[in-house]
């Protein structure tokens, strides 16, 4: 199979244009709904949803802005994994998850991810989130697109622990961040939001159109 079209079909993220209006609805403000650690996960395993939440809490803290927890994105990303992604997708990023975490409890020298913290997921985001150079990232492109291919052709197949971590770290952020910006608190309270267009200013300067607010998506 060609690769670019290898690619597109398996995708090096969480493919999730996809989306349903019905997963949109759960990225709400919940005011009553328990503590994430009491959450039960729909697709992932307990730990494995508590580690995940913790982990998107890092990745969009609460500042003078909700938390993305606040934001039900981690009960959002377990209902895509449930409901929306193919199999084959869904085991990859499990895949991905279980050597990230594997790494969050070697360094922190904890057994459960029940038992990790902030402070334990900062260290491993800080590594897997760092920029990396055009050659390195053409290494991790290929060797993922290697691994899709044997994979897609039913053969067996293998990926260094490291890349993907890095795959996983990034994926997680770029889907965290979008699924945010989508909530409808954020689209309309926190980002520039206008719900009925009105004139076109195709070279305005940002400060002054929105006060330097990104647009609603």
């Amino acid at each position: 199979m060609e690769r670019r079209s290898a690619l597109k079909n398996m995708g090096l993220a969480f493919g999730y244009a996809v989306a349903t209006p019905t997963l949109f609805s759960l990225l709400q403000s919940c005011k009553n709904r328990p503590a994430y650690a009491e959450w039960t996960p729909g697709f992932l395993n307990k730990e494995q949803g508590y580690a995940m939440a913790q982990t998107l809490d890092v990745i969009l803290p609460k500042t003078d802005t909700p938390s993305a927890t606040e934001m039900n994105v981690h009960v959002f990303i377990d209902a895509y994994l449930n409901e929306v992604m193919p199999l084959d997708q869904r085991d990859f990023v499990v895949m991905k998850m279980n050597k990230f975490y594997e790494k969050v409890l070697a360094d922190s020298g904890k057994e459960s991810l029940m038992d990790i913290e902030p402070a334990d997921i900062e260290p491993a985001l800080q590594t897997y989130l760092k920029k990396r150079t055009e050659e390195e990232e053409e290494a991790h492109s290929e060797a993922i697109m290697n691994y899709m291919e044997a994979i897609l052709e039913g053969g067996q197949a293998s990926l260094d622990d490291d890349i993907a971590r890095f795959s996983f770290a990034n994926d997680l952020r770029d889907l965290a961040t979008w699924a945010y910006k989508s909530s409808e608190y954020i689209g309309e309270e926190v980002l520039a939001y206008l719900p009925i267009p009105g004139e076109y200013v195709p070279c305005g300067d940002l400060n002054t159109l929105t006060s330097g607010k990104a647009w609603s998506l």
